[in-house]
């Protein structure tokens, strides 16, 4: 059992925990079946919640056979509406990312998807064209609970442990593409049986996922808190946390390149696996000749994937780490999505059903397992904004989405198949800027870390702060947490400092 003293106040008296935990009071273990507060019950409603909300957005697709001959919609409009079902979380995943970083996951995460219930109900009552992409695209909205996810998870543990928490949060919550594939026309399916047609069926069934949405939400709500020590307002009323500003989060964020190469690449590992989560059904529906349940059992098996692909990628980010440090990180990363572009290619160009669910199933470990390994190195690019770093990161994987889906699947300029090959083209391309990351204390893919003297990763975070903050303390959270930074220097280069070290310049 570990604890520490509060996140301000070293004079202060220790708090316990179920879990060991740093100086930051994140935890240094992961107990997948534990729901020990704060640590692994924030897990438990983070990745519930976020499943949730996949199960929403994603509901429409498996049953979009039976949705077009009953609204007489085009493919154009599918194609429109299954861009409107990632776009608005573009725009919405910084912001949640900002509001992260200024009131805490909590208030966030429960606010925004209980603001976006109503549109998965409001399903059942569409009647044209315009209200099916109309309610696809606020429901999208809940998408941007995946920041909350990676925020909270990045909050709650230690760097040793913050891959493999990223990486099952996230991969159970994408688990939610892949069962409403399943689920959606199991439900459809009870219903009809009981008596309903097949046209009012399909309206019933969205109350499924509306009632899972609501849940999550209220469940993050009540159940939820913010940091180990407590929520946001409390601390911040208690001197225990600083109350930053916007701009500066802002500032702080943008200018580092890093975000944006995190951002670009992977919207072409989680933009990639949205993509296929909306078009992968009824491209099997229509290619192979297949019956709507049998075309829905083979999509699910993608997101399905997610079970152990996503977690196995921060699990291999964090093993890369300990034994080579970030460069490990980085390395595994463009390893593992280059890979998943070459099987998108082969899944296109491949016309024995066989063989394309077999193609299919590796390209999504793949693909999905590098959206694991992406996160294990956002939360090293800041401590400051980190919420905001991971909103961009998260927003590019959306923008990934919409371009693609924009360029390769909406009308009819290039069948599924086609659209499928270049999509893995583009991942190829889009994955070689991780090459340019580089952290001045740890190095890159292909340089080591730098000669100079204040290459540190105290001098790294503390450059986020100005001397007048550093002056009145504001940066103190941030010392401690470049200290259980070091771990990222690999083996090698590995030093033990006491974690109640203070480095001179600071």
């Amino acid at each position: 059992m570990g604890s520490v003293g509060n996140v301000g106040e070293e004079s202060a008296a220790p708090r316990k925990f179920a879990l060991a935990v740093d100086s930051e009071n994140k935890a240094t273990e992961f107990r997948l079946f534990s729901f020990a507060a704060p640590h692994m019950r924030t897990f438990h409603l983070s990745w519930f919640s976020f499943f949730a909300c996949f199960v929403s957005s994603f509901a429409a697709p498996p049953l979009l056979p039976i949705i077009r001959d009953n609204l007489n919609i085009t493919s154009t409009d599918i194609g429109n509406a299954g861009i409107a079902s990632v776009s608005g979380a573009v725009l919405a995943r910084l912001v949640m990312g900002s509001a992260c970083d200024l009131v805490g996951p909590r208030l966030a995460s429960s606010s925004l998807i209980l603001i976006t219930t109503p549109a998965v109900y409001f399903t059942a009552c569409i009647n044209s064209a315009t209200t099916f992409f109309l309610v696809r695209f606020l429901t999208g909205f809940s998408l941007a609970s995946f920041v909350s996810c990676q925020f909270w998870m990045s909050s709650m543990f230690n760097p040793t442990k913050v891959g493999i928490a990223n990486g099952v949060a996230a991969g159970w919550g994408n688990l939610g593409g892949g069962a409403t594939q399943l689920m959606m026309p199991l439900v459809f399916d009870l219903i009809r049986h009981i008596g309903s047609t097949k046209f009012t069926a399909w309206r019933v069934a969205f109350f499924i996922p509306g009632v899972m949405q609501t849940a999550g939400a209220l469940g993050v709500m009540i159940l939820g808190q913010d940091l180990p020590l407590g929520n946001f307002r409390d601390l911040v009323e208690t001197g225990q946390k600083t109350q930053d500003g916007f701009l500066k989060v802002l500032i702080n964020a943008s200018k580092n390149y890093r975000a944006w190469i995190t951002a670009l690449c992977y919207g072409y590992c989680f933009g990639v696996e949205l993509a296929v989560d909306n078009v992968i059904a009824e491209y099997f529906y229509d290619r192979f000749d297949l019956n709507l349940r049998t075309a829905g059992i083979i999509a699910a098996s993608f997101g399905l994937a997610n079970f152990v692909s996503r977690p196995g990628g921060g699990f291999l980010s964090d093993a890369l780490a300990a034994r080579f440090g970030m460069r490990g990180r980085l390395w595994g990363w463009w390893v593992v999505q280059s890979l998943g572009g070459v099987f998108c290619i082969w899944l296109g160009k491949t016309s024995s059903l066989n063989l394309a669910v077999f193609v299919m199933i590796v390209f999504s470990f793949f693909v999905q397992a590098a959206c694991g390994l992406c996160f294990g190195v956002v939360p090293f690019i800041s401590r400051r904004s980190l919420g905001l770093v991971s909103g961009m990161t998260g927003g590019g994987g959306n923008v990934g989405a919409v371009l693609t889906q924009l360029l390769f699947f909406k009308g009819t300029k290039y069948s599924k198949e086609d659209g499928i090959t270049y999509m893995g083209v583009m991942i190829l391309a889009c994955t070689l800027p991780i090459m340019l990351i580089h952290f001045p204390m740890w190095g890159g893919m292909w340089t080591g870390p730098s000669s100079k003297e204040d290459a540190n990763e105290e001098n790294y975070y503390a450059a986020e702060w100005s001397a007048e903050e550093k002056a009145k303390g504001l940066h103190l959270n941030t010392v401690k947490f470049a200290e259980n930074c070091k771990g990222e220097r690999g083996r090698r280069r590995r030093i033990t400092v006491p974690m109640d070290a203070s480095p001179a310049h600071v």
